[in-house]
């Protein structure tokens, strides 16, 4: 059976976050994040030529899906969502309803989430993680899309 985890970077350690990922048996790497870098030198270790490199050491797979990522235009809404909120994408601990309802409709609707199930389910991948940058899960993107392949997978969600 497969299991479904979701991880963020914010308010981690390089040791914290990749312990995360080898006490879960993570054996998938699943990057949704629409640009694979991170400004500043706290999280270069999820910047996209280090972390596929980390990862591989780790003897865990890596696949991007950039067609699971929000437009720009989305994230604006979101941007827009959190000032309002007087919070900063680092404090946002839910997705502002306006922020679902396009990501759902112009992303993850259209999106061949089957397709992706049945190649998830070929992989013989047993522990798979969805990784943007937010600290909890509930706050991003991440969490819509383990919600939908786990109702396909009939599979649990865990949120590291």
């Amino acid at each position: 059976m497969i299991k479904i985890f979701t991880i963020g970077v914010y308010n981690s350690t390089e040791e914290s976050y990749f312990n995360k990922l080898r006490d879960n048996n993570i054996d998938l790497f699943c990057d949704i994040r629409q640009r694979r870098g991170v400004r500043g030198s706290q999280y270069k270790y999820v910047n996209s030529n280090y972390l596929q490199a980390k990862l591989q050491g780790l003897g865990i797979n890596y696949k991007y899906i950039k067609e699971l990522a929000p437009t720009n235009e989305i994230r604006q809404m979101q941007k827009d969502a959190d000032k309002a909120n007087g919070e900063s994408k680092k404090q946002r601990t839910t997705l502002g309803p306006v922020f679902k309802s396009e990501y759902l409709k112009h992303i993850l609707e259209p999106f061949d989430i089957e397709k992706l199930a049945n190649e998830l389910i070929s992989s013989e991948a047993k522990n798979i993680v969805f990784f943007c940058v937010e600290e909890k899960a509930s706050a991003c993107h991440r969490s819509l899309v383990a919600q939908k392949l786990a109702s396909i997978l009939n599979s649990e969600i865990i949120n590291l």
